[in-house]
């Protein structure tokens, strides 16, 4: 029986881990994952049960300098994500020296008086484990974490040893969400981001970035098991747009395929998926569009 909530805000810069982390906590993939930066444009709650606790964690956006409206976004969605909540983990990469992202953050959490972990992932790439000892040394000197963990948030490692500290945060209270609840991205939502998912890993340089991918139907037939589901691209460029569809469509196809394998292991059904490209210049500076393509909350 669940007696106790935690809400957890994960933090860090881009392609620190924290989406690969976020799905390590929960074990389903609900958060998409690349190795380019920016891949989380919103929060994202993911929840999980250990014990009598239910953990609420939010997968935020990494913090960088904004260069674009919807880098603005991204970074108020950041900072309003570390306030409110029961703990904040901040997550960092094994190197002893604070980046202004970090110092940014710090400066973020202090404001707000909130008690934070400090979870140095990628500890798996370290040859020699005191390698982190001065990791830990710059860290404790410029905040007041509560503990400091380190982590491999692809291979699991110390992530249940950071579950153990995170729940000394979990305060008495009635469960948050049904059991069977993973995240409050609906399938229609986590659908496009798989689709973009595929844009960022096969599409090159800025283009992936300049990317917004919109469900523009989601309907499963009465007579059978299939989800049929069209997908919009949209793009900035003109040129951009003759890459993502590639010499006889062969890139789209490919972009098209490897979406349609991921959503079907997701939905559990099969899908007919069609996917058009669309030119919108400068979507990404542009409020109304942004809000057009999801991104309409407050954090603008």
């Amino acid at each position: 029986m669940i007696t106790k909530t935690a809400m957890i805000t994960i933090a860090g810069r881009p392609n620190v881990g924290k989406s690969t982390l976020t799905n390590r906590l929960v074990g389903e993939k609900i958060t998409i994952v690349s190795p380019k930066p920016q891949t989380t444009r919103r929060r994202i709650l993911a929840v999980t049960t250990r014990g009598d606790t239910q953990f609420v964690f939010a997968d935020t956006p990494g913090f960088h300098r904004a260069r674009t409206k919807l880098g603005d976004y991204m970074d108020n969605v950041v900072r309003q994500s570390v306030a409110d909540v029961d703990a904040v983990v901040l997550m960092v990469e094994p190197i002893p020296k604070i980046g202004p992202q970090e110092q940014a953050l710090m400066d973020r959490l202090r404001e707000n008086n909130m008690p934070a972990v400090l979870a140095v992932n990628k500890a798996d790439t370290l040859e020699d484990k005191r390698a982190l000892l001065p990791v830990i040394a710059a860290y404790s000197e410029a905040y007041n974490f509560e503990d400091i963990v380190p982590i491999s948030a692809r291979t699991g490692e110390g992530v249940e040893e950071l579950l153990d500290v995170l729940e000394k945060f979990a305060v008495e209270g009635p469960q948050l969400f049904p059991d069977d609840y993973i995240s409050d991205q609906p399938e229609k939502q986590i659908c496009a981001e798989i689709v973009r998912e595929k844009l960022l890993l096969t599409l090159d340089k800025e283009i992936p970035h300049g990317t917004a991918v919109v469900v523009t139907k989601f309907a499963e037939r009465e007579d059978a098991e299939i989800i049929d589901l069209d997908v919009t691209i949209y793009c900035e460029k003109q040129s951009h747009k003759g890459i993502i569809i590639g010499r006889h469509g062969a890139m789209l196809k490919k972009i098209g395929e490897l979406s349609r394998r991921d959503i079907e292991r997701f939905m559990g059904a099969k899908v007919f998926l069609q996917t058009w490209v669309k030119v919108k210049e400068n979507w990404r500076d542009s409020e109304a569009l942004l809000r057009n393509f999801g991104f309409a909350d407050d954090s603008f």
